[in-house]
């Protein structure tokens, strides 16, 4: 059984020649059973952040602190 979180920016963070607002809201479907979304070291989040709006996760250095997250199903 997958679970699917809303991950939410807390504020607008400006790092490495990247932008991450509150407005970058996105709905992630996991494949894993746990109740955090970043557990598996987020790839999920990565990948669909990478996919809907070109922000690398990655590169801006992102952490689980600058995200709000909820569950969904």
């Amino acid at each position: 059984m997958s679970k699917v979180y809303r991950i939410i920016p807390k504020t607008t963070k400006r790092t490495n020649n990247t932008v991450l607002t509150p407005e970058m809201e996105i709905i992630v479907t996991l494949d894993h059973h746990s109740s955090d979304p970043f557990y598996n070291g987020a790839k999920e989040i990565k990948a669909m952040y990478m996919e809907r709006y070109g922000y690398d996760y990655e590169r801006a250095y992102a952490s689980k602190a600058w995200f709000d997250y909820e569950r969904l199903d």
